[in-house]
């Protein structure tokens, strides 16, 4: 009779849909990230290698500047801020995709995924929590990474192509790259939600990354080159430029906001599979 009576208005919040408030869904999957070493570890070893490479490639870029042709010199001096960020952004951009898809992924390689869709009658709370958590965190490790990295390359590059934070559109392209990467982590996961398999869903996202996205830069026309300049990531990585290029179709925030949309669409789609499928 206890057991009956107790049960009762557990079957009833269920049904109504009720349960853990999204700031308690937020402090879960904050648990989950942090207790996990190897993310931690892997954000950490992303920094300090992304700035390790930032100095490589700048004090290479001014060992070799005789070496430069004028074009490319001429491109360091415009937009010495897109120098200094994309010299280690692969490195942080590959990273993060990585991560973005393990965060829910390999959720359902091990089963995990059931145990918290069982607490939550409503399901798509639990992806939007996911996205809010691993999203703040890499914007956090990218703005972290992004500054760093930038007072690290301008006094290196100060002899060649001197540049200063407040120098317009310096603070922009610098906030901004920590913007993208974590735009760019939520696109990672929404891909990982929709494939739910770790190694298909890394393929997939680094091969748009590294595959298709150069690939698509040999499309020729104007038609390819629209293509090329509307994918998510060449799109996105517009906010990291200090000024505009010959060229080019979008403008910083313009990218950054493509980038935002695709993320957006993917992540509606992820949502509506994972109300549908089962775990």
């Amino acid at each position: 009779m206890t057991t009956v009576t107790a049960s009762a208005p557990t079957s009833v919040a269920v049904a109504e849909g009720h349960g853990p408030s999204f700031g308690r869904l937020m402090l879960s999957e904050w648990t989950k990230i942090r207790s996990v070493r190897s993310t931690i570890w892997s954000l950490a070893v992303l920094v300090v290698l992304t700035l390790v490479f930032t100095a490589l490639f700048m004090q290479m870029g001014i060992a070799n500047w005789d070496k430069s042709s004028p074009s490319q010199q001429a491109e360091m001096r415009l937009d010495p801020t897109g120098t200094i960020l994309g010299s280690g952004i692969l490195l942080s951009q590959l990273a993060v995709c990585v991560l973005g898809v393990m965060a829910i992924a390999s959720e359902y390689s091990t089963g995990m995924i059931r145990a918290s869709l069982l607490a939550v009658p409503r399901r798509v709370p639990v992806l939007a929590a996911k996205g809010a958590v691993f999203g703040l965190l890499v914007l956090a490790v990218g703005e972290l990474t992004a500054f760093s990295s930038f007072f690290i390359g301008a006094p290196i590059l100060d002899s060649k192509a001197p540049v200063a934070i407040g120098d317009p559109g310096v603070l922009r392209a610098v906030a901004g790259c920590g913007l993208y990467l974590s735009l760019l982590g939520l696109f990672a996961l929404a891909v990982g939600a929709i494939i739910r398999h770790t190694a298909a869903s890394i393929t997939v996202v680094i091969g748009f990354v590294l595959v298709i996205t150069p690939m698509a830069g040999l499309l020729p026309g104007s038609v390819g080159k629209h293509i090329h300049a509307y994918l998510p990531t060449e799109a996105g990585f517009m906010i990291t430029q200090q000024h505009a290029r010959a060229g080019d179709l979008l403008g910083p925030w313009q990218g950054l906001g493509v980038l935002a949309l695709w993320t957006a669409v993917l992540l509606v789609v992820a949502a509506a599979l994972l109300r549908r499928r089962d775990a």
